[in-house]
């Protein structure tokens, strides 16, 4: 079930909400809880239960490694159940990453017909926050919890697809002392929010996805404006379907009276890359900064040692992505990124801070293309075509005003044909730039949202615009679904 779905909004989310009041009215609070856990394990079984034991056998196995590491007193041993429980928990995630990759290598080496196996939904997610649980346990960070409570922590239905990557310390004193009446304000900021997350998704990210989809299954073909315009369609995407999700999650997760941390907050603002990955997907980078980079040494060891410590924590963040040399790439293109800004920021030279957003920008646009290229040949092709000017085609209406640029080798015909395409996608790719530029974020607009006629309007609109959108569009899933 996804959160763009007629099922979840009109359906799932009030059943639930209203089911789940009632249970607490009736001072059933375990009960209502057990409901709540049971629900998400509904809304995670809605396409499949395939694979809802190896959800089950995580949650179970981990909350018992955890209560062994906090019951036991010696260090010995405690460090011995860390240890199997990361062990343990990397090597489920690794086998379904990548298994599938290695059977691709051993049928283009052998040449022989193998199946493949299907990806468990979720696990990148609920993995990474249930290590950081045992971590943090280790630490002697975690207090009292009951399985029920640490159940919902690990499958609360909002988070649990796509995160973010919630700590047991943001989540848990709030299922311990959990508010027994509904919050109006809440309610009202948390259906707002999502209203809003919807509208980015399948009004403004549905939209790239089109020219995006179109761009990169024909990357040999493309010309100049062509693969730029595949390539900002891809980017912009990828923020408004991400931005999407996480506005629907936190919205969903209020109406429960439970606040989820924010994961995203206007990245394509950033002057910088590290500032970039503060605010994108910031709990998988506060994840690999507190479980990877920190215990590797952080900087604490040398420039050498800082700068093999970033490489290796981004090329986990790659590897997490997906099992592909192009995912291997991104991060890889990521750590240089980083480790080229810090060695700059030492230098003690700063740049004009326009010119500075422009580059971090235009690296970032350009590694989504080795993120989104579905092999390395296509990736190369577009970045050829974004920067080669032999093969520029503009609009045939010019042709009259500008004929003098054909000795340049200008051709005049349609724009984006390639990418099915139309005068549209320049539009929008500019009106793009202004929303993420110009815009007010979520995160701002839940600390300024008042109660009045105004908001309400908008909200309604917006809204209906978004059903309107959804009943006529193909239901596509979030992108980061599938990592």
């Amino acid at each position: 079930m996804l959160f763009n779905d007629f099922v979840y909004i009109f359906v799932f989310v009030p059943i639930v909400f209203f089911s789940f009041f009632s249970l607490i009215k009736l001072k059933n609070v375990k009960v209502a809880k057990f409901f709540l856990f049971f629900s998400s394990v509904f809304f995670y079984c809605w396409e499949s239960v395939t694979y809802l034991p190896l959800l089950l056998f995580s949650i179970v196995f981990n909350y018992c490694i955890s209560k062994g590491i906090n019951i036991t007193n010696t260090i010995k041993y405690r460090k011995l159940l860390l240890t199997i429980g990361i062990i343990c928990n990397l090597l489920i995630l690794g086998f379904f990453k990548y298994i599938n990759i290695t059977i691709d290598s051993l049928d283009y080496i052998f040449s022989i017909t193998v199946f493949h196996i299907s990806f468990p939904l979720a696990i990148s997610y609920y993995t990474f926050q249930q290590v950081a649980f045992l971590i943090d346990s280790f630490r002697q960070e975690i207090n009292k919890y009951t399985f029920l409570d640490y159940a919902i922590f690990v499958s609360f239905f909002p988070q649990l697809i796509s995160g973010p990557i919630i700590l047991q310390q943001e989540i848990m004193p709030q299922l311990a002392i959990l508010q027994k009446k509904l919050n109006f304000k809440n309610i009202a900021i948390g259906l707002f929010i999502f209203t809003i997350g919807l509208f980015k998704k399948v009004v403004i990210a549905d939209t790239f996805a089109v020219w995006a989809d179109s761009g990169f299954d024909v990357a040999n073909n493309l010309d100049f404006f062509e693969a730029w315009a595949t390539s900002l369609s891809y980017t912009f995407q990828i923020y408004f379907d991400f931005s999407g999700y996480t506005d629907m999650a936190i919205g969903s997760a209020l109406l429960f009276n439970i606040k989820i941390p924010t994961n995203f907050n206007s990245p394509y603002k950033s002057t910088n890359i590290r500032e970039f990955w503060r605010r994108w997907h910031i709990t998988l980078s506060r994840f690999l900064k507190n479980y990877i980079y920190i215990p590797l040494g952080g900087s604490k060891k040398g420039d050498r040692k800082t700068y093999n410590n970033l490489m290796i924590t981004f090329i986990v963040a790659g590897l997490w992505h997906g099992a592909g040399w192009n995912f291997l790439l991104w991060g890889v293109l990521h750590g240089i990124a980083l480790i080229i800004h810090r060695y700059w920021d030492k230098s003690g030279f700063r740049l004009w801070k326009r010119l500075s957003w422009l580059l971090t920008f235009a690296f970032i646009n350009c590694s989504w293309i080795f993120f989104r290229s579905k092999n390395f040949e296509d990736a190369i092709n577009i970045l050829s075509s974004m920067f080669s000017l032999k093969n520029i085609v503009i609009y045939q209406f010019l042709k009259n005003t500008l004929s003098f640029l054909s000795t340049y080798g200008i051709k005049f015909d349609i724009m984006f044909q390639n990418m099915n395409g139309s005068k549209w996608t320049f539009i929008l790719i500019f009106i793009g730039f202004i929303f993420v530029l110009c815009f007010k974020n979520s995160n701002e607009i839940i600390k300024e949202l008042k109660s009045n006629y105004t908001y309400l309007v908008f909200g309604i609109t917006i809204f209906l615009i978004s059903i309107l959108y959804l009943n006529s569009i193909r239901e596509t899933v979030f992108i980061y679904n599938d990592f």
